[in-house]
């Protein structure tokens, strides 16, 4: 069943009215890769009546006033990305494509999404119903934020858009328990993975720097950024506040992470896998190829990268889906009439971290002062692919199923310390999941900008290209591998941009065709560098390269 987006739907489901409408920058794709679609189904299955409307028209009451007013709540997310991110290419150019909006092309998402939405439905609801803002947009911007976009220090986006309140993180949970008080006209601000304003601050709350010193003091958003970074883990976080104005900003500790019971039920709660009908006769969406026969099989990252957002949003620990609903899943995937044979990615933020955790992390909550991954892996981490080598090889053998790919990106450094079963899944990966590429992320070359960015040395690299062209050789194979890089990230010179070239050709006899100029975006440790100037690890000024004609330089001291 789709989530209803027209009025028609409403008639034949019977339903006079909606209690929960979602709002969404992306066009509707009811696939568990779509962030509306998945709290649509579990506000559904929690009992109550929801409704969707996808990128509405901003100039107009027509589209955010087809269903009229909920009876509890509206629901508002900018889609599966930042606006701005979608919006803008990283040297500040309008993007013509949008690969979630019918067409293809970038004519329905409007910059800041979510504050634009809003104060639409504010603009024809004098009296409306709560507001609640949820999704990556809001919740990488929940507290006082740098903008690359205005080269400035924003607000968080709760008083920025004037909503209620703001789900942060992933909040399958934390959408039912609202839908549940509201419902009941009990209180709220009780309830974890929440923001909301105040007069007053939080007794027992850790306070961070008040807005106003952090648009002056950089070591004082360094400050503020530590104290909110560390405290992203449900089972160890503070509840934090911090001042703007004349109100408080309150961020209650995180929501608990879902059971493997809780997060399989969700992913059985049947897609459709498909456009929904009112949009599919609108254009053809580019990211349904990508997504339809895709399967998610975690949530979070352990890496860390400085550049990534998955801490802040997703979470530092790795929640596994069951191998049983997962090959479930793909049985069901055979019996869609689109389905051709081919499941395009299994996998999740990293492909091949499904299965793995910390003991330490599930009973104490992730380390606060150290990291998984760098500057080398703990030892505490348990890396064995040996599950996934046998779920993998469960599902090829589905009836119906003709090739199963990896489309995520793969850790090859965690492929390297798995001394039991990393060449295993390698050879399974090269022989049974890869189709001519196989996509791996080394970002750079340069011990220096690998360290700042949080990621593996070059060695690492090496060693992995060797063996996977190794095992090529063996199978009789001709397969290739295909190089992530970022250029112009914080501590990065156009000299190291030469050396990588030098690099490339020689160690990886290629040039690289994805080389991507960094983008700050809000909440990471990265963008905190590139505002600073400062290594927020060792206090030390680094190299910052902010000149748009010398960033794309940098891309193309490589690319040309």
């Amino acid at each position: 069943m789709f989530i209803p987006a027209t009025k028609e739907e409403l008639v034949k489901l019977g339903w006079d009215s909606l209690d929960i409408i979602l709002i969404s920058g992306d066009v509707y794709i009811d696939s568990p890769f779509d962030g509306s679609a998945v709290i649509g189904k579990v506000l559904i299955d929690a009992g109550y009546k929801v409704g969707i409307i996808s990128q509405p028209d901003i100039s107009s009451t027509e589209d955010i006033s087809q269903f009229g007013e909920p009876n509890l709540f509206w629901g508002v997310s900018a889609g599966c990305v930042d606006s701005m991110v979608a919006n803008y290419t990283a040297l500040l150019k309008k993007k013509r494509k949008d690969d979630l909006t019918p067409g293809g092309v970038n004519n329905r998402r409007p910059d800041r999404a979510v504050i634009t939405y809003v104060n639409l439905i504010k603009k024809y609801f004098k009296s409306s119903k709560p507001v609640i803002i949820g999704g990556i947009e809001a919740s990488l911007r929940r507290i006082a934020h740098y903008d690359y976009w205005t080269d400035s220090i924003r607000r968080s986006i709760l008083f920025d858009s004037k909503a209620d309140i703001l789900i942060y993180g992933m909040g399958e949970r934390t959408i039912v328990e609202l839908a549940n008080v509201i419902n009941d006209k009990s209180g709220y601000k009780h309830i974890r993975g929440i923001c909301y304003a105040s007069k007053e601050k939080k007794e027992g709350y850790l306070e961070l720097p008040c807005f106003e010193d952090v648009t002056k003091d950089k070591m004082k958003f360094i400050e503020m950024f530590n104290t909110f970074y560390k405290n992203n883990d449900p089972l160890n976080a503070r509840g934090i506040y911090q001042k703007h104005d004349s109100r408080y900003l309150i961020q209650n500790p995180p929501n608990y992470y879902l059971t493997n019971d809780e997060l399989d039920g969700i992913y059985s709660l049947g897609f459709e896998r498909k456009v929904h009908p009112y949009y599919a006769k609108q254009g053809k969406v580019p990211a349904l190829e990508t997504i339809q026969f895709s399967i998610l099989s975690h949530q979070g990252c352990f890496a860390d990268c400085n550049f990534c957002s998955i801490a802040v949003h997703q979470g530092r620990r790795v929640r596994s889906r069951s191998e049983g609903t997962i090959i479930k899943e793909a049985e069901d995937i055979t019996r869609h009439k689109d389905f051709k044979g081919y499941i395009t990615d299994i996998g999740g933020p990293t492909a091949n971290m499904w299965g793995m955790d910390c003991q330490i992390q599930s009973i104490k909550g992730s380390c606060k002062n150290k990291k998984c991954t760098n500057p080398k892996l703990c030892e505490q981490m348990n890396i064995n692919h040996s599950k996934q080598i046998e779920l993998l090889k469960k599902i090829r053998k589905i009836k119906g199923i003709k090739k199963v790919f990896i489309g995520s990106g793969i850790r090859f450094d965690l492929v390297l310390e798995d001394k039991a079963s990393g060449d295993k899944y390698l050879s399974d990966v090269i022989n049974h999941h890869v189709s001519g590429q196989m996509k791996i992320a080394p970002e750079h070359s340069e011990e220096s900008v690998l360290k700042i960015m949080g990621k593996t040395t070059a060695s690492s690299l090496r060693k992995f290209k060797d063996e996977f062209y190794l095992l090529n050789k063996k199978m009789n194979k001709k397969q290739f591998l295909t190089y992530y890089f970022i250029a112009a990230h914080p501590g990065c010179e156009l000299k190291d941009m030469i050396k990588m070239k030098e690099f490339v050709k020689k160690e990886l006899k290629m040039k690289p065709e994805q080389v991507q100029v960094f983008t700050p975006t809000p909440s990471t440790y990265s963008t905190l560098m590139y505002y600073t100037g400062i290594n927020p690890f060792t206090n030390e000024k680094i190299f910052v390269e902010k000149e748009l004609k010398k960033k794309r330089l940098q891309k193309e001291v490589i690319t040309l």
